[in-house]
């Protein structure tokens, strides 16, 4: 005969349970489990419970094994779901994404949502949840961008999921450079800061030419590498490829977010990480109205 395991409870899962029975904002789910489990913990048998709560001893068992197994957590949130991958979910979803972006229907300036749902042969509810949770919005003609990428929705998982679930080991870089900066300085020196008195300056300038900014933002720690050269240029993105790799711990793998830029794509920089086989590229998509 199969015996149901005992469960003790601390004082603190003693009122955390009480406070989610009776709690009225609480997920009707997790009221019925915590109320499973105190009955547990006063040494109730499963069908008692059952009795009670109005549902069935296996229900009870299953919840009375989870708590035993994975304590507060186990109850909270619910196992994963068996079976295969929606595969053919996904190659949808891709398709709506590509068409809604790279396509347009006859006859019309843009798809709607029963019409894109007719060419792919699926049904408007679909369409209107993939277009919400990629922000499409074909419809709004002066605002809406259409990307021309044919990797488009690939290299937006990729960025993406790095920045929500960056991998182990590993650091995540957002690179990008800002040339034609202007290096400007006042004619003479300002006066300081003094009781009765704001601090002055010349209206005029004086220009020493222009600078570019490389920074690299370090999502996970909000640190950025940041340095000035004087050129755009694939060496001097190189020299700041250099710089990452002097001020980061070496035994890390890095990802660098970067836009289409072909200074990033050049021969010489793809042959220098080839010989520095932990940096890892990412390309942002490319948009053009």
């Amino acid at each position: 005969m199969r015996l149901a395991p005992v469960v003790d409870l601390t004082a603190a899962e003693q009122t955390q349970l009480a406070q989610w029975a009776r709690g009225r904002r609480t997920p009707v789910r997790v009221v019925l489990r915590a109320k499973m489990i105190l009955l547990a913990a006063g040494r109730e048998e499963n069908q008692q419970i059952a009795t009670l709560l109005g549902t069935s001893r296996q229900t009870v068992g299953l919840w009375r094994q989870r708590f035993v197994t994975h304590r507060l957590a186990g109850i909270v949130q619910d196992a994963p779901r068996g079976g295969r991958p929606p595969h053919k979910r996904k190659a949808l979803v891709a398709r709506i994404v590509k068409t809604t972006l790279h396509a347009t229907p006859p006859s019309a300036t843009h798809w709607s949502l029963r019409t894109l749902a007719h060419h792919l042969g699926t049904n408007p509810t679909l369409v209107q949840r993939v277009w919400k949770a990629h922000g499409l919005k074909p419809h709004l003609s002066r605002t809406f961008k259409l990307s021309h990428d044919p990797h488009f929705l690939e290299k937006l998982d990729d960025d993406v999921g790095l920045y929500l679930n960056p991998p182990e080991h590993a650091l995540v870089l957002s690179v990008d450079e800002k040339s034609q900066i202007q290096a400007l300085d006042r004619t003479q020196p300002g006066l300081p800061l003094k009781k009765g008195r704001c601090g002055t300056m010349t209206h005029d300038d004086k220009r020493h030419g222009t600078t570019t900014l490389f920074a690299a933002l370090n999502v996970a720690e909000g640190t950025v590498i940041s340095t000035c050269l004087p050129r755009p240029r694939h060496t001097e993105w190189l020299k700041f490829l250099r710089l990452i790799d002097a001020q980061t711990p070496s035994d890390k793998a890095l990802h660098l977010i970067v836009d289409n830029y072909a200074t990033h794509k050049h021969p010489t920089v793809q042959q220098w990480l080839k010989r520095h086989p932990r940096f890892h590229m990412h390309f942002t998509p490319t948009s053009s109205s």
